[in-house]
């Protein structure tokens, strides 16, 4: 009886719990009753799931509103605000999974959410975004109107959107000081800048495909450029752009907003997802990108990445080895170190592909058992994968040599990479799943080994030589010496003008493959020399993936704070590894 009584009492909580939380979900017009402007009697303001019900309503439903959703917990609230945008083609509105996730997630992490419904479809006369543009300006007007009422600060006022929604949160972002409808009472008084913005998508943001359609040049072609629309203007916030590199509605329009953001020095992170379509991929990376900001609260105590990988539990054998045989060492340079690799391999092998990993050092100096070689290794052997370092020769050959500053580097790694793939098979590895790592003056020689394998780097010496040099993917982190700009040092002008072009030794031969790209956005060694190369990959047919971190300088994985990007780098190569099948 006891049990009975105590389980209706659980029962009549619960309830009243459920009651309260769905009584916390609040309705709010965003105009005063006859005065929404651009009003038309075609547009609804309603779910797409809703407008296709056979009892709907068209006339009840013509007023654009926000819902207000559930307060977070006492102890978890950040004083952050954001609102989410739903996606449609300005045509309906989504009634997608993508903002139930973003809703609890965001809660979750302290957020409160508040969700938008504009109206739809497309109005007739205007632009397709105008009247959605009102209600979205209106949106934020109120929401920031209502911070103290509601508990958050009214600088700490964010957008995600997905698609449609991310062209009207790239409006909101950019574009504040340019009214969307004349001011119709004390709310439009208040100013309708964000603090940020979280974009999936974002569709409609080039020229080719401005009018509502999919980017009928998929972004290229020099007559090719951003939509006028987007002012950029000195409200404009820091963003995070996400988009796959299969989408319709171009990705080089998230790369063309990442350059003008960089031109105005405005913090950024661009995220670009290999064979991926038009979908919503950026929610945690975006809560990264908000914490790296310290929009959450400030971060917590950086921690180094050695201090987090410092030992070779994982490791089972270990062998080193020449990388060239005595005597026959291409353009040997007195002053230069002596080559090797090194083979540490799994207590327990999970696949049969192999990481070759360097370091950088501007070609001066290289060690492979630093903060950009062992962690990485160590992480790798943990997951089960093979992996090589080398210590290529440096420093660089002597100006009497009239080698380039990367020459015998460049011969060191195509000579490594034609060893591991001449043993790989009689260690019970695979010769055609290879892959090669650097960072810094090493991403630059990763660009060359992943770009270049045709161009023979040194004449042949023995049968090894005779093995391909190519690999089938790269891992090239913060790579320097990328644009015209910065040859020989950090980039002028950011690489953000288009004359700022990749340097020629790079081929971007029919071996090229596939690459992760990951750049600290605030890198003198600039982040738009791996835009630019991941531009270039994509333009060839090659889907690689990309990640920049906001306010992210040189050799940002040293030591990071938990929650942000920088920290999680390895998570990045890893899902890079897995998604494109490499670790199999």
């Amino acid at each position: 009886m006891k049990q009975i009584q105590k389980l209706t009492v659980l029962t009549f909580l619960l309830t009243v719990y459920v009651a309260f939380s769905f009584a916390a979900v609040k309705k709010e017009y965003l105009w005063p009753k006859g005065k929404m402007p651009d009003s038309q009697q075609h547009q609804i303001a309603a779910l797409k799931s809703v407008a296709s019900q056979k009892d709907f309503n068209a006339d009840k439903n013509r007023l654009p509103y926000l819902e207000w959703y559930d307060t977070p917990a006492k102890g978890k609230r950040t004083g952050a605000c954001m609102i989410l945008i739903r996606g449609g083609a300005y045509e309906y509105l989504a009634s997608e999974a993508a903002e139930k996730q973003w809703r609890k997630r965001l809660t979750e992490e302290g957020i409160q959410c508040v969700g938008l419904i504009y109206r739809t479809p497309r109005p007739k006369g205007l632009p397709i975004y105008k009247t959605a543009w009102e209600d979205g300006q209106r949106a934020v007007r109120m929401v920031r109107s209502e911070a103290k009422k509601r508990g958050y600060d009214p600088e700490k006022i964010g957008v995600i959107g997905m698609s449609a929604g991310s062209h009207m949160g790239l409006l909101l972002a950019t574009s504040s000081e340019t009214r969307a409808y004349a001011p119709l009472d004390k709310i439009d008084d208040t100013p309708c800048h964000i603090n940020w913005a979280i974009l999936n998508a974002p569709a409609y943001v080039t020229t080719d495909g401005r009018t509502g359609t999919k980017a009928t040049r998929q972004g290229y072609g020099t007559d090719v450029s951003l939509d006028t629309i987007f002012h950029f203007d000195r409200h404009t916030c820091p963003i995070s752009l996400h988009h796959g590199g299969l989408d319709p509605y171009s990705p080089n329009g998230s790369t063309l907003v990442y350059r003008q953001l960089r031109r105005m020095k405005v913090p950024t992170e661009l995220h670009l997802y290999p064979d991926v379509a038009h979908r919503a991929l950026g929610l945690e990376r975006g809560i990264e990108f908000i914490k790296q900001m310290g929009f959450l609260g400030s971060l917590d105590k950086e921690v180094p990445l050695m201090s987090r990988y410092d030992n070779d539990e994982a490791r089972g054998n270990y062998k080193k080895e020449a990388i060239w045989p005595k005597g026959k060492m291409p353009d040997r340079q007195d002053k230069q170190c002596v080559p090797y690799l090194e083979w540490h391999f799994p207590k327990v092998l999970k696949t049969k592909a192999i990481q070759i990993a360097y370091s950088g050092g501007a070609y001066t100096n290289n060690n492979p058992d630093g903060f950009e070689v062992a962690p990485l290794r160590r992480f790798l052997n943990e997951k089960g994968m093979t992996v090589v370092t080398i210590k290529y020769r440096t420093p660089r050959p002597s100006a009497e040599s009239g080698l380039s500053k990367h020459t015998t580097a460049w011969q060191d790694l195509q000579r490594a990479i034609r060893i591991v793939r001449n043993e790989a098979k009689s260690l019970g590895l695979d010769p055609n799943r290879i892959g090669i790592s650097g960072c810094s003056a090493g991403g630059h020689l990763t660009l060359m080994g992943v770009t270049s394998s045709k161009h023979q780097s040194y004449l042949p010496i023995d049968s090894i030589d005779k093995v391909p040099c190519n690999v089938q993917w790269g891992l090239a982190t913060y790579p320097a010496y990328v644009l015209s700009d910065g040859s020989d040092g950090q980039d002028s002008e950011g690489g953000n003008e288009d004359r700022d072009v990749i340097n020629p030794e790079f081929s971007f031969d029919v071996k090229t493959a596939p690459t992760l790209f990951l750049h600290g956005d605030a890198d003198g060694y600039a982040a738009m020399g791996s835009v630019k190369c991941w531009e270039r990959m994509r333009a060839m047919g090659i889907q690689s993936e990309l990640h920049t971190f906001a306010l992210r300088k040189h050799c940002f994985q040293k030591q990071a704070a938990p929650g942000t990007g920088s920290y999680g780098y390895l998570d990045r190569i890893w899902d890079f590894l897995t998604e494109k099948k490499f670790n199999r």
